[in-house]
């Protein structure tokens, strides 16, 4: 039998885990205002990440707009914050 850290364990059970991406959003969501700034994180009010995708809710049209035209800037630093590449799409809501 091999042997595994507790943090190994705990990777590997996420990975196998469909509380992946809701842990991943969590961790995302504490960060938000670094990532984006303070009026961002101010006006966004739900993350979601199902599957490779990062779904973003806001009610705040003109944010929106912004949002949609930051897709690849938002999935770059996002990627860099996790420190791995789990976000493939930015979905506006």
């Amino acid at each position: 039998m091999a042997e595994y850290s507790m943090g190994e364990a705990l990777n590997e059970f996420l990975n196998k885990s469909r509380i992946k991406g809701d842990i991943q959003a969590l961790r995302i969501d504490a960060i938000w205002e670094e990532i984006m700034g303070k009026t961002i994180a101010r006006y966004t009010d739900k993350l979601q990440i199902i599957g490779e995708r990062l779904i973003i809710s806001t009610t705040v049209a003109p944010l929106k707009n912004e949002l949609l035209y930051q897709r690849d800037k938002i999935i770059r630093r996002v990627n860099e914050a996790l420190g791995q590449n789990v976000i493939k799409e930015v979905v506006i809501k």
